[in-house]
């Protein structure tokens, strides 16, 4: 993230006004806070377990498609109120009105989940999933989607949409999920749609960490914080390249970084950097 200044070269859509900072926000279906340069998207149904609705999905995937041009925003955390992250789509609210509909509004419904999913990994920011307890269905998906996640022992996660018979592809989980773990544990968890104890988790490379719930929350926004002090529009540049590079072979890849890299060294973080290491100092990065 850079200022207008610098960024408006390169995208053209900052040019026509949609580079804003996003401290104001105030969503109708989550919580949300802003401090620091770290965001906190927290679901908020904690006696439901946190389920997601048509509404919420849809709040998400247009606040994440917003998050690409915010000037404020440097690292997200995505987490759940109470003990839970997210137990999925809400059975009565989701699940059932599925039931009523037809194919062509079930596409719709499927597209729009995935447009989630497809906001999460365009937004250059860095997105930390910190779970506790439930995170089940599209909860499972949203901590996959996110770049690094933080659990606790307690924690149980489920790709559990073949339990109520549908397949494990969903929101792009047969893409992303075999690149977290390997392509055999996520065929078993596909599935199977078991649920997966923290401990597991961690084991497979899910989860980057766990943590004691306590210190959950805190450990997240350390780890956010960590990422706000560094170079941000290289970070970002990170994460385009670590989601682009999926498709590529070896040969575009290398060119697809050389040319990524080129760009990070006309940034003034980049000057910083050596300014600093050759007064022997650590370099204070600014995100441009």
């Amino acid at each position: 993230m850079t200022s207008d200044a610098n960024t408006s070269v390169l995208d053209p859509a900052l040019q026509a006004g949609n580079h804003k900072p996003l401290a104001g926000y105030q969503p109708l279906h989550f919580l949300w806070t802003l401090e620091a340069g770290v965001a906190t998207i927290t679901l908020n149904r904690p006696d439901r377990k946190n389920p997601l609705t048509f509404d919420s999905y849809v709040e998400l995937r247009d606040l994440f498609g917003q998050l690409k041009y915010a000037t404020d925003v440097h690292a997200v955390v995505v987490t759940g109120a109470g003990n839970n992250f997210c137990s999925g789509g809400d059975v009565h609210e989701i699940i059932g009105p599925l039931i009523q509909l037809k194919a062509p509004e079930l596409l719709m419904f499927t597209r729009m989940t995935g447009d989630l999913v497809k906001a999460m990994r365009a937004c250059p920011q860095p997105i930390i999933a910190a779970v506790d307890g439930v995170c089940a269905g599209a909860g499972a998906i949203i901590s996959m989607a996110s770049d690094m996640r933080l659990g606790t022992e307690r924690s149980k996660t489920a790709f559990l949409f073949n339990r109520v018979g549908l397949a494990g592809c969903d929101m792009g989980a047969c893409a992303m999920l075999p690149r977290i773990i390997g392509q055999g544990r996520a065929s078993e968890w596909l599935y199977t749609g078991r649920s997966i104890g923290g401990a597991e988790a961690e084991r497979s490379g899910f989860f980057n960490r766990l943590c004691a719930p306590e210190e959950l929350a805190a450990a997240a926004h350390a780890l956010a914080n960590d990422l706000v002090a560094g170079p941000t529009f290289a970070n970002g540049m990170t994460k385009t390249m670590l989601h682009q590079e999926w498709s590529m072979s070896i040969d575009q890849a290398i060119e697809a970084e050389a040319q990524a890299q080129a760009i990070c060294m006309l940034t003034q973080d980049y000057h910083r950097a050596y300014a600093a290491f050759v007064v022997k100092q650590k370099p204070v990065f600014q995100g441009n």
